[in-house]
């Protein structure tokens, strides 16, 4: 993805974030945070799939294994839902896996 255009993305998805949590408030499960980002991202007109599967591979060979994508945005940018008190290390790894 071209740098002005991941710019515009990472923008608006971050303030989509902020309109959900503004609305909503802290507290709620991840399931009611993540069904309205998706309809955030579809008033605001954004491309986005919710639980996509991406498959593991493990040196060149890919496993009976698939990675659960909460929210992929326009075929490039991944969204891990979180409703947590505490950012933890585990939270961390599973953006990163």
């Amino acid at each position: 993805m071209e740098k002005q255009k991941a710019e515009y993305y990472a923008k608006h998805l971050v303030d989509a974030a902020y309109r959900v949590h503004k609305e909503l408030g802290p507290g709620l499960l991840e399931s009611v945070y993540f069904f309205c980002m998706m309809e955030e991202f579809k008033l605001r007109g954004i491309k986005a799939e919710q639980e996509v599967f991406s498959p593991l591979y493990y040196r060149s060979n890919k496993l009976n294994k698939d990675f659960r994508i909460d929210i992929l945005v326009e075929n490039e940018i991944i969204i891990e839902v979180k409703a947590v008190e505490i950012l933890l290390p585990v939270h961390v790894a599973q953006v990163i896996s």
